[in-house]
């Protein structure tokens, strides 16, 4: 019979991945500018990360969003979903206005 995985893997990927090296409660934060600015220096400083900073950050704010799922309230959502907004800002990478 086959194992099953542990119920909260990616709880496990968020404090060890292999690319960054995040701050506790840095996706608990109020303030979207504190934690792009957590983010940047965790992709900035890492060594292991195989894509660039800019990247790297993005993908963890994204996964982490993808992960809580229903657990995570519109409030958080949308705090984080500013913090790509301020990361994107920080590295000068502003999306092109669609409307």
């Amino acid at each position: 019979m086959a194992k099953t995985a542990p119920r909260k893997w990616s709880a496990d990927v968020t404090k060890h991945s292999n690319a960054l090296d995040l701050a506790p409660g840095v996706f608990a934060l109020k303030n979207p500018r504190r934690i792009a600015a957590s983010l940047r220096h965790s992709a900035e400083t890492s060594r292991r990360k195989k894509v660039d900073a800019f990247r790297s950050a993005l993908s963890m704010i994204t996964f982490y969003v993808n992960r809580a799922g229903t657990n995570l309230s519109a409030r958080q959502r949308r705090v984080l979903m500013r913090a790509k907004d301020e990361l994107r800002r920080l590295y000068g990478r502003e999306p092109v206005n669609r409307g």
